[in-house]
């Protein structure tokens, strides 16, 4: 269990720390189950319960590695992380924000059953550099996860953000922002890539404000409730707020 703090709101990574895919914009660590010894702590939920109830958080964001490793790809553990901080934190707001489950639509049912407010599943970058930056993911198996995620429980708030300065034109940006709400995603999140050490992707682009603010406006064009782009901008921080202002806009 790892956790980021921030007024009222953290972030917990659950499912250890060890992921099964070689994305080349992150730097968790990779490990190969078949060489790799990769256990479920089955008291993680409840530890997460504890950790959250201590710190009297407001908002809850619950996040993991991805575990295709796993038969459900972890979703029985997300499912039980959310009733525990549930439990712990009957007022508190929870955000999931989880892996693609291989595009297992009972995996993600599993998880949005468990009650979260917020459901959300990054895209990252433009189908055309998925193949170097997310090379085991499939870009419309994730906008079909987001799509899913809608129908199957309307009430939850649907989420998703992508990182630019990877490579992307300024038009691949603004398809992938129709192509969420064409598969209706509620909010967008856009921020600028940053390489975390020399062994992952290097930055293409430092993109400008005015082109996040350009994104931004795009984006409210198209229906979203809130865009949030700017170069601090990232998937879970200050995600109070965002869903604080994403429900206020749909008022």
């Amino acid at each position: 269990m790892h956790e980021c703090f921030h007024r009222g709101t953290a972030t917990f990574m659950i499912l250890g720390n060890l992921c099964t895919r070689g994305c080349t914009f992150c730097s968790v660590p990779k490990a190969n189950p078949a060489k790799t010894e990769m256990p479920v702590d089955a008291r993680e939920p409840r530890h997460v319960a504890e950790m959250a109830a201590a710190m009297g958080l407001r908002y809850v964001v619950i996040t993991s590695v991805n575990r295709d490793d796993l038969w459900d790809g972890g979703s029985t553990h997300f499912a039980e992380t959310v009733r525990e901080v549930r439990r712990a934190l009957p007022k508190a707001r929870i955000e999931v924000l989880t892996p693609d489950f291989q595009g297992d639509t009972e995996s993600v049912a599993r998880v949005l059953d468990a009650g979260p407010d917020v459901f959300n599943h990054n895209m990252e970058t433009v189908p055309r550099l998925y193949r170097k930056v997310r090379p085991q993911a499939n870009y419309q198996q994730s906008l079909d996860v987001l799509q899913f995620a809608r129908r199957h429980r309307p009430e939850v708030l649907t989420k998703s953000g992508f990182m630019v300065g990877l490579g992307e034109s300024p038009d691949e940006a603004r398809q992938l922002l129709r192509d969420l709400r064409a598969h209706d995603v509620d909010v967008a999140t856009i921020g600028q890539y940053l390489q975390p050490t020399r062994r992952n992707r290097a930055v293409s682009e430092y993109v400008t404000p005015a082109q996040f603010d350009d994104y931004r406006d795009f984006g409210l064009a198209l229906g979203f409730r809130m865009v949030f782009s700017g170069p601090l901008v990232r998937s879970s921080y200050m995600a109070d707020e965002v869903n604080l202002q994403a429900r206020e806009h749909a008022r």
